[in-house]
């Protein structure tokens, strides 16, 4: 995507995309389409699914991604986080999720927070 098309990305349209079939992702202020990419994700879909709707930065780097899945990231850019939106999104959950919520994929989710508050998202089937 070029300079000149680049979108910008509300808070509300970061939590409309969120579902499967259409993903929006937010790293490092960067939104990315991750609908596609779902299935190739080394890690499985549920992580990448856990992060809908709210910043996915801290998830992210806690992984230590390689430079190649830092590449992949460039393919899947949309465009750039709508700055006035980043306090929402920072506390945001995820659209219709709560910790200890049951979603529609019939999976529970504990969220726990560390000394240093890191978030970590536990998903549990049923």
């Amino acid at each position: 995507m070029s300079t000149d098309e680049k979108k910008v990305i509300t808070f509300a349209q970061l939590q409309e995309h969120s579902s499967r079939d259409d993903l929006y992702i937010l790293i490092h202020g960067k939104v990315y389409a991750a609908s596609k990419f779902l299935d190739e994700h080394p890690g499985g879909d549920e992580v990448i699914l856990a992060e809908a709707g709210k910043d996915a930065t801290e998830a992210f780097e806690d992984v230590g991604h390689s430079d190649e899945a830092r590449d992949v990231l460039n393919g899947l850019y949309i465009g750039d986080f709508d700055g006035a939106d980043a306090k929402a999104v920072k506390n945001a959950p995820g659209p219709g999720v709560t910790p200890g919520s049951s979603q529609s994929t019939g999976r529970s989710v504990i969220q726990t927070v560390t000394k240093s508050g890191a978030i970590t998202n536990f998903i549990l089937g049923l």
